[in-house]
């Protein structure tokens, strides 16, 4: 259930507060819409913490909270009283920094903390703001997904976006389906191409990210990304000049493109790395999805997933039996899914460069070269 946050304090602009429990709402002075309760807390004690970050470089891209903040941002949300027993970082995520973090009298909590603003791409500019704007539209899958507690983007407390979730049950996919049989894991593909399929039927009011900027056209969406994309890898002192290549043609192409009309809601980055299985269930089964921070609204085929679906003819297939076969017979849709393939690479490449992998990051080029052939 829904786990009762309790501030002691009026709330700043940005926080948000989400509970099963029917608390009044009210609006401050400042016009931002908090919850009216009576904060019930204990006095502060001066328990230790048992705090266990991930050993990472000095100049890693993710960079830890320290005791004193992790301690700091869950008063923020619970109270003044609060005793925070441990914080334990997770290395699921190579983007936010996440913690389990216990908490004495209540259930365990995940806290994820976005990178600080100056470290963001342009192209991953908020994108802890953009899958809290998603929830709404993710209602379809909200069984499987985490229940926000509290969401606050005001910097008062640490100097970067934060939320606070409820902890998913289960096992990472990457870690629990290697234990079964190989000859089940169609089942597991086949679940995840109905969860897929259930997303991509949503409706979406624009094109591009879930929280804007929006776009009446696909074409303009697209060339925004690529654009943005590549302003990026120049930005990191990396040769931009083929992803540019694939914008120009994009362009050269827009009608192609805007025969997509109606935005469809995108994963954005559901695959295997961001599924929890059952740990009891006798076949593989998913028991939860989570970081849905690259949602966006456009053509389904431009999804990652549907990039990650075709990517191996192995077991992989059984994905169409739950999604359904796309129509990818079309000379335009042969097109569009080559431009979508550059975009996936060029961003691919940022996440290459970001983790240290140089030579992940020169293969990249050979790999956009084959896109930029078979474009030309």
């Amino acid at each position: 259930m829904w786990m009762q946050a309790r501030p002691s304090g009026p709330l700043s602009p940005g926080t948000l507060i989400r509970s099963d429990v029917a608390w009044p709402a009210r609006t401050d002075c400042r016009g931002t819409e908090v919850v009216d309760r009576r904060a019930r807390t204990t006095p502060a004690c001066s328990m230790p913490l048992d705090y266990r970050p991930l050993a990472r470089d000095e100049g890693a891209f993710q960079q830890p909270l320290t005791a004193d903040e992790i301690r700091a941002v869950i008063r923020r949300v619970f109270g003044a009283g609060c005793q925070v027993m441990s914080a334990v970082e997770l290395g699921t995520g190579m983007y936010n920094s996440t913690y389990r973090v216990e908490i004495v009298g209540t259930e365990a909590v995940v806290l994820r903390v976005a990178p600080a603003p100056e470290r963001q791409f342009r192209s991953e500019r908020e994108l802890m703001r953009n899958e809290h704007a998603s929830i709404p539209w993710l209602s379809v899958i909200a069984p499987l997904m985490p229940r926000v507690i509290a969401a606050d983007w005001s910097h008062e407390v640490i100097g970067r976006d934060y939320m606070l979730q409820s902890l998913l049950e289960g096992v990472p996919a990457p870690e629990r389906l290697s234990a079964y049989p190989r000859e089940t894991w169609g089942g597991y593909f086949r679940q995840l191409g109905e969860i897929t399929a259930a997303v991509h039927r949503v409706r979406g009011p624009h094109f591009g990210p879930v929280a804007g900027p929006g776009h009446a056209r696909w074409s303009q969406a697209v060339l925004a990304s690529l654009e943005d994309i590549a302003a990026d890898i120049e930005g990191v002192g990396l040769d931009p000049a083929d992803l540019r290549k694939v914008a120009a043609i994009a362009a050269d192409h827009r009608a192609v493109l805007d025969e997509v009309t109606q935005p469809r809601l995108l994963t954005g980055d559901l695959w295997t790395v961001n599924v929890m299985l059952s740990q009891t269930a006798p076949v593989p089964t998913i028991s939860g999805v989570l970081d849905f921070d690259r949602t966006w609204f456009g053509d389904p085929a431009a999804d990652w997933t549907i990039r990650m679906a075709t990517a191996k003819d192995d077991e992989r297939r059984a994905f169409w039996d739950g999604y359904g076969v796309p129509n990818r017979v079309s000379a335009g849709a042969v097109l569009r899914s080559r431009i979508y393939e550059a975009r996936h690479l060029g961003a691919l490449r940022l996440e290459r460069f970001r983790l240290g992998h140089r030579d992940a990051v020169a293969r990249s080029y050979e790999e956009m070269a084959a896109v930029l052939s078979a474009l030309a």
